[in-house]
């Protein structure tokens, strides 16, 4: 009796890893077949709630304009950003080599990333991952078609950003001249 009951626990612990391990797999079967994605956005943090639309390129490229009342854009591009403030002609320039930002910029980071996290099945498909420094990253992908949908990130200082996100193409021609660096002077 105790054999039959530690079997059926086995096979059912057994079918739930292999549930996850596949779930994981298809979202990382999804992202080795993106390039690049454009999606519009709505970020809140700590309250502050802004929106727009952005274009990312896999490696380290993202373009976002917001839409708000100083005409925001920020700029990556590698290991670079940049915040523009069109309507006070403000460019600010940040390092970004340390940011876990760049886990989620980059494909193979975002895949390493995958196969890291716990995996938490609920509405979507939650993968939490925890870094070196005390940082929390949730990645969100939908379970329907394994789109990513956005992410969470609490910081070491339990500051908390939630970025969602509804992809509007994919493998779409994006001028690359659009995550061009813009001078200081």
């Amino acid at each position: 009796m105790f054999l039959k009951i530690f079997l059926y626990f086995f096979l059912l612990f057994n079918y739930f890893l292999n549930s996850y391990a596949d779930e994981k797999q298809l979202i990382i079967d999804k992202l080795l077949g993106i390039n690049n994605f454009t999606f519009n956005f709505e970020q809140n943090t700590q309250g502050g709630i802004e929106i727009g639309n952005c274009s990312l390129v896999f490696d380290n490229k993202l373009k976002c304009n917001y839409i708000d009342e100083k005409l925001k854009e920020i700029i990556i591009n590698n290991k670079t950003l940049v915040v523009i403030q069109k309507r006070y002609n403000k460019i600010y320039f940040y390092p970004i080599s340390k940011s876990p930002f760049l886990k989620i910029l980059s494909k193979n980071s975002l895949i390493n990333l995958v196969k890291e996290s716990n995996l938490e099945l609920n509405d979507n498909i939650d993968l939490i991952y925890l870094d070196e420094k005390g940082t929390k990253i949730t990645i969100i992908f939908e379970k329907k078609n394994y789109d990513l949908i956005g992410w969470k990130i609490v910081d070491e200082l339990q500051r908390k950003i939630f970025f969602s996100l509804e992809i509007q193409s994919i493998n779409t021609e994006i001028d690359h001249n659009i995550f061009k660096i813009p001078s200081t002077n």
